[in-house]
């Protein structure tokens, strides 16, 4: 589970940014505990793992293209019960072979284009440029997303992942926090590497990620 604060910023927007986006595409009230679902203040909200990375996907369609949300709440809607999951982004099938479900839900939802994760050329169904992206920065363990790479150069070997480091980038199993906090300290790239059994290359992609630049070659 991550705060609305925390995703905020493991997404790099800014927290009433995000909040927004979850109202737009999530009717559903957010929860501070899920055991009695009451909502939290602000910034104290919860999202769950698929909840993210559906968030994460978001961020990257509103990046490339700022263009009206309109059509986004029934599509995302109508591919819940179509795949019978609470957040289809974070499913595979959607990808794959789910594609003509996929055709079929965005046209019927009225979705503006550029949202569109399929399309025809000729007589196949293939994804989007954006959505082949989005594809390729999550890890899939069958049709479960296992992991999103954080980091838009598709090299890095950064991850989030819900089980390690309490969902915070890392690599190697360490957070790139950490490594950042380290050299901000005084400590030599190389020392950080021997002290975490990492390799130089590993400590310059965390290191740029943090900084957001690109690893020194």
């Amino acid at each position: 589970m991550f705060t609305e604060a925390a995703a905020a910023r493991l997404l790099r927007v800014p927290p009433s940014t995000l909040r927004r986006w979850l109202a737009v595409t999530d009717g559903r009230q957010r929860r501070s505990d899920p055991a009695d679902g009451r909502a939290g203040p602000p910034g104290r909200r919860m999202l769950d793992w698929a909840e993210f990375v559906e968030a994460a996907y978001l961020r990257e369609h509103r990046q490339l293209h700022r263009v009206s949300m309109t059509g986004l709440p029934i599509f995302l809607a109508s591919l819940r019960d179509q795949f019978g999951v609470p957040h289809p982004i974070a499913d595979r099938r959607v990808f794959t072979d789910g594609r003509a479900v996929v055709r079929k839900v965005q046209a019927a939802a009225g979705l503006h284009p550029r949202w569109w994760l399929v399309v025809t050329i000729g007589d196949r169904l293939t994804l989007t440029p954006q959505a082949a992206a989005f594809h390729r920065r999550v890890d899939w363990a069958g049709n479960t997303a296992a992991s999103y790479r954080p980091d838009p150069n598709p090299d890095s070997p950064i991850r989030v992942r819900p089980d390690v480091r309490f969902g915070r980038p890392a690599i190697g199993g360490v957070s790139t926090e950490t490594i950042a906090e380290h050299q901000a300290a005084g400590t030599d790239p190389e020392t950080i590497a021997e002290m975490y059994a990492l390799t130089p290359a590993d400590v310059a992609w965390a290191l740029a990620y943090e900084s957001g630049t690109r690893p020194s070659r």
